[in-house]
């Protein structure tokens, strides 16, 4: 049976839905009790959505936290509630920056969390889900990953591209070096004529 590039998402998922029930920890995260139940807490959560910890965004995020800082999943799982029930699927941009110390992060040289660099939604959402406008309703439409917003992750091709870049302004620079520095001969012996002259 020939696999696809989004089979990946699928493995990924079964991974941390089976490490979850295996801990005993439930699919589905409940929503907070509101914040207006304690008024003296000042980091009450003010969001009630419950969390789908089955979810592709969710078991990316454990994953990053568990991976980053050397622990088994059961010890992220309040930090992955809280992030996607904080900044949803954004929160994976964010927490990329915030593990590489807040650094922004270039999509085209790093992979991205979530899509793994191929820049599409790997939930495969419809246009109804995402809102697209009606005139872009149709067959095959892809819709771009809402973390690295569709950049296309070739760290050996932007490089090269960079380089060149980097290349054509090293050499501008040098011919401008060479104009000025002939600009500042000239300008010295002219100087130099009307000063003798006098």
């Amino acid at each position: 049976m020939p696999t696809t590039v989004f089979d990946q998402f699928t493995r990924r998922t079964a991974d941390v839905t089976a490490q979850l029930a295996t801990l005993g920890i439930p699919l589905t995260a409940p929503a907070p009790p509101p914040a207006d139940s304690d008024p003296a807490d000042p980091w009450a959560s003010s969001h009630t959505i419950p969390v789908d910890r089955s979810s592709l965004a969710w078991c990316t995020a454990v994953t990053m936290l568990a991976d980053h800082h050397h622990t088994g999943i059961d010890r992220q799982v309040p930090a992955a509630d809280a992030l996607l029930r904080e900044l949803g699927i954004r929160g994976l941009a964010q927490l990329q920056s915030d593990l590489h110390h807040g650094a922004p992060i270039d999509y085209r040289f790093t992979p991205c969390p979530y899509c793994s660099g191929i820049g599409e939604d790997p939930t495969q959402p419809d246009c109804q889900d995402v809102g697209c406008a009606p005139w872009l309703e149709f067959a095959g439409h892809d819709h771009v990953c809402p973390v690295c917003h569709g950049d296309n992750y070739q760290p050996q091709w932007f490089a090269e591209e960079h380089m060149t870049k980097l290349e054509e302004q090293l050499a501008d620079a040098i011919k401008e070096r060479d104009e000025r520095a002939s600009l500042r001969y000239r300008i010295r012996t002219r100087l130099r004529r009307r000063t003798v002259r006098t």
